[in-house]
C-alpha cells in the first residue's frame, strides 16, 4: 500500500503528537497532559517586545530563589529573547523529554513559533545536612557521612578520592519510581569483568519501584537465600573510600544514606574504620576479638545447652552443682529457655530502635533488669542461661556491620536446635554446614571466604590482624584488581638513615 504525500502511518503521526509544533498554547496542552493535568503544574506566560514566552515548572519541585535569579529576572533584563539560543540550556523538542526534566525539578521555557524547549535546572534539593552516622561510630575517624543525596555522597567520595581515573556511570531504575543509580568506581583498579558483570545485573533490572540500597542488593545478589549478606551496606565515606581504592565498586541509591560496595568478604564485615587510626598493635587487638565474636554469637547458647542436656562431666563440680541448683526448679528444657531468652532478647532490641529516644532508654532499663529478675524469682528461667544469653547479645553486637550481628544470631536458632538433639556432635555439625557455606558462597563471582577459601597467604596481613600500615603493600586480591602492588608504602627514611 502507497501513502499520498498527505498521508502518515501511525508511527509516524504517535511520533509527530510527542513533538513540539509552532503553536504554543497546544505545546502547553500537550505538556499538561503529559503530567495528567497536576495541579501543582504553574503555567507562567510573559509577553516582551511582542513575543509570547511561556514558564512551566512544578511549583513543589524548584527552588523559587534560583527561579528567579536565573531564568525570570534575565528574562526581564534582556532586551529580547535572542539570547536563549545564545544560553547553555538544555533543549529538546520531545514532550516526553521535557515532562520528565519538569518532573526532576526543571523548568522549561516555551516560545511561540517555536519547536524547541529550553529546560534549565532549578530543582530543589532540601535534604539533612551532613552529620555522623549513629550505626558506625568510632572514635579517632572522620566523622562526617552519606546523606540522602546522590550528587552530595559522590561529591564526599571525590573529596577522597582527588583522581582523574574516579569515574561515576549512571542508570535509571524503576518503571514508576524512575529512581538514579550510581556506579562509582577507580577505573584504573577495578576489574573490568568485574565492572561489565555489575552493569550487565542493574542493566537487566525490571521492576516497578526501587527505593533503597536494600532492593537494590536483593536484586543483584548472587545467593538471596544465604543468611550472610553478599553486599556490604555503609554510611561512611571513609570506609568506601578504603574499599575503592583496593579495586571494588559502590554502589549509590538517590534517596538512600547507605553506599553498598561489591564485591566484599566475610572478613570485611568484622573490620573497622578504627582499626586503621589505631596503632596496628591495638586495631589487631579489636579485630581478633571482633573475629572471635561470631563463633561465641553463633555457638554459646548451643553450648551450655549441650553441657546440661549431654556433657554435664566437662564441668568442674563447683560450676556443675551451681548449674543444677539454678536449673532445680525451673520446668522448662534448655533449649526452650534459650529460645524464650532470645526472642525476647530480638523483642527489646525491636523495641528499642522503634521508640523514641526517652523511651527507648527507660525500655532498656526495664527489660535488662526488671524483667530479666522476675524471670528468674519466678523460676521460669535459669540464672545461668541469662548470663549466657547476654554474653551472646553482647558478642552479636560487637560486629561493626549490624546485619552481619544479626545474621549470627538467626544462625543461633538451628544451632542450639542440634546441640539439643546430638550433644557437642551437634554442634560440630552445624558449624562444618555453617563454614562449608562459607566456602561456597560468592559475592558477585569472587569468593565470600577469601582468603581463607581459597587460602591466599598475601592477604592474610589485613585480615585476623593489622600489620603496619607501610606492610600493607599490596591490595586484597579478593576483588582481582588491576594493580596489585601499591605505591610508595615503605619507610624511605628508615633506609635512609643507614
Amino acid at each position: 500500500m502507497r501513502f499520498s504525500k498527505d498521508t502518515l502511518s501511525p508511527g509516524q503521526q504517535a511520533n509527530n503528537e510527542n513533538r513540539l509544533t509552532v503553536d504554543l498554547k497546544s505545546n502547553i496542552e500537550k505538556i499538561n497532559e503529559f503530567l495528567c493535568n497536576t495541579e501543582d503544574l504553574i503555567v507562567t506566560e510573559i509577553n516582551k517586545n511582542s513575543e509570547k514566552l511561556t514558564l512551566l515548572y512544578l511549583d513543589t519541585m524548584v527552588k523559587k530563589d534560583l527561579l528567579f535569579s536565573y531564568v525570570v529576572d534575565p528574562l526581564f533584563d534582556s532586551t529580547d529573547l535572542k539570547f536563549l539560543s545564545k544560553l547553555e540550556l538544555n533543549r529538546s523538542s520531545r514532550i516526553s523529554t521535557l515532562g520528565k526534566r519538569i518532573v526532576d525539578g526543571y523548568c522549561v521555557i516555551l516560545k511561540e513559533n517555536c519547536i524547541e524547549g529550553f529546560m534549565m535546572e532549578v530543582s530543589d534539593s532540601q535534604g539533612r545536612s551532613i552529620s555522623e552516622p549513629n550505626t558506625e561510630q568510632n572514635i579517632n575517624g572522620a566523622h562526617d557521612g552519606f546523606i540522602e543525596s546522590l550528587s552530595t555522597n559522590i561529591q564526599l567520595l571525590r573529596k577522597r578520592v582527588r583522581n582523574t581515573d574516579l569515574k561515576v556511570e549512571y542508570f535509571t531504575i524503576g518503571k514508576m519510581t524512575n529512581t538514579k543509580v550510581a556506579m562509582v568506581y577507580i577505573d584504573s583498579l577495578a576489574n573490568r569483568m568485574l565492572v561489565e558483570e555489575i552493569m550487565k545485573r542493574i542493566s537487566s533490572i525490571q521492576v516497578d519501584q526501587l527505593q533503597s540500597t536494600g532492593n537494590l542488593e536483593e536484586l543483584i545478589e548472587d545467593n538471596p537465600y544465604s543468611p550472610f549478606p553478599q553486599v556490604l551496606n555503609t554510611e561512611r565515606p571513609d570506609r568506601a573510600t578504603s574499599y575503592l581504592l583496593d579495586g571494588k565498586i559502590a554502589l549509590i541509591v538517590d534517596g538512600s544514606p547507605m553506599v553498598s560496595i561489591v564485591p566484599i568478604t566475610f572478613f570485611s564485615f568484622y573490620q573497622a574504620p578504627d582499626d586503621y587510626n589505631h596503632r596496628w598493635l591495638i586495631g589487631s587487638f579489636f579485630r581478633i576479638i571482633r573475629v572471635f565474636s561470631f563463633i561465641v554469637a553463633i555457638s554459646l547458647p548451643a553450648i551450655y545447652i549441650a553441657i546440661v542436656t549431654f556433657h554435664s562431666e566437662v564441668l568442674p563440680i563447683g560450676i556443675l552443682y551451681s548449674i543444677r541448683v539454678s536449673l532445680e526448679f525451673v520446668p522448662f528444657l534448655p533449649l526452650v529457655e534459650a529460645f524464650a531468652m532470645q526472642i525476647i532478647l530480638e523483642l527489646l532490641k525491636e523495641a528499642s530502635i522503634r521508640l523514641p529516644s526517652p523511651i527507648a532508654q527507660t525500655i532498656g532499663i526495664v527489660g535488662g533488669l526488671v524483667i530479666g529478675t522476675a524471670v528468674v524469682e519466678a523460676h521460669l528461667v535459669s540464672n545461668t542461661m541469662i548470663v549466657v544469653i547476654g554474653f551472646t547479645a553482647i558478642a552479636s553486637f560487637v560486629a561493626p556491620i549490624n546485619e552481619m550481628g544479626t545474621s549470627a544470631r538467626v544462625l543461633g536458632f538451628p544451632t542450639m536446635i542440634a546441640a539439643s538433639v546430638f550433644g557437642f556432635f551437634g554442634i560440630i555439625l552445624s558449624l562444618m554446614l555453617i563454614f562449608m557455606h562459607l566456602c561456597k558462597l560468592q559475592s558477585f563471582g569472587m569468593p565470600y571466604f577469601s582468603p581463607i577459601a581459597p587460602f591466599k597467604k598475601e592477604d592474610l596481613k589485613d585480615t585476623f590482624i593489622r600489620l603496619p600500615f607501610w606492610k600493607l603493600n599490596t591490595r586484597p586480591t579478593d576483588a582481582k584488581p588491576k594493580k596489585l602492588r601499591q605505591q610508595g608504602m615503605s619507610r624511605v627514611w628508615k633506609k635512609n638513615d643507614h
